[in-house]
């Protein structure tokens, strides 16, 4: 059975892709991170209370982190570690808050995002009387989304159109739970996300008798055939009946 993780109560989704921002009726296009003034007329288009943001997977990086069994005492300690062997497994320079939890023995889930990135997202939403609920990576959005019809090993691919038909992002795979966890910033076309990325990681995951034996696609209106069971989400499955 598959769990959610770092899951969260309901609250009023803002929805942010490097590419548009949605929050209820309100759609926009975007070209990279918003500005303070497009983050305010989408949270204007939500009703008062909590929001949660799913953010571009690329302004949030995500890794799995295996084999950690020993740890600094006290909270502040184990923040710092795994804030160091974040920033120090993806070669990051610019300081990242980060979040971690156990998704298996010794293996663990940290998401982080740019310090001053998330700084400014907290300001803005106090500045307008709208306390940030929760903040997730979109690819970690949709598995949780996903997670309790997630009866057989598979993978997701959380894309993100970065054009020419070409797509950045993340592939996640999981047998009894998440067990591999990939991201890419160089766009390619989806005949060589088959060939480069994800043909490479099924062959891993056989060898781990983990083979996956659906995929799930995010951000690509089609998707070239494959020996694994296909679906592609939407707007309206992810998203609810009024998008």
């Amino acid at each position: 059975m598959k769990r959610p993780v770092f899951a969260t109560p309901d609250a009023s989704l803002l929805w942010l892709e490097a590419h548009r921002v949605i929050a209820a009726a309100h759609r926009r296009p975007l070209n990279g991170v918003p500005t303070e003034d497009q983050l305010a007329l989408a949270l204007a288009a939500l009703p008062p209370g909590p929001t949660r943001w799913v953010v571009e997977d690329l302004w949030t990086p995500s890794i799995l982190l295996r084999d950690l069994t020993e740890f600094p005492k006290g909270a502040e300690a184990q923040e710092a570690f795994f804030r160091w062997r974040f920033m120090q497994a993806l070669a990051l320079e610019v300081p990242h808050f980060v979040q971690a939890l156990e998704v298996e023995p010794g293996t663990w889930l940290a998401s982080g995002i740019r310090e001053d990135l998330r700084e400014s997202m907290l300001q803005l939403g106090l500045r307008l009387d709208r306390s940030l609920h929760a903040l997730t990576p979109r690819w970690l959005y949709l598995y949780n989304l996903l997670a309790p019809t997630l009866d057989l090993p598979g993978i997701l691919l959380s894309l993100s159109p970065v054009g020419s038909g070409k797509y950045a992002g993340t592939l996640v795979a999981w047998g009894r739970t998440l067990c591999l966890l990939r991201q890419w910033s160089e766009p390619l076309v989806p005949e060589a996300w088959v060939e480069e990325r994800l043909a490479p990681s099924a062959a891993f995951l056989q060898r781990e008798s983990r083979t996956p034996q659906q995929l799930i696609i995010w951000g690509a209106p089609a998707w070239p055939e494959s020996n694994l069971a296909v679906r592609i989400l939407d707007d309206r499955s992810v998203l609810g009946e009024g998008n």
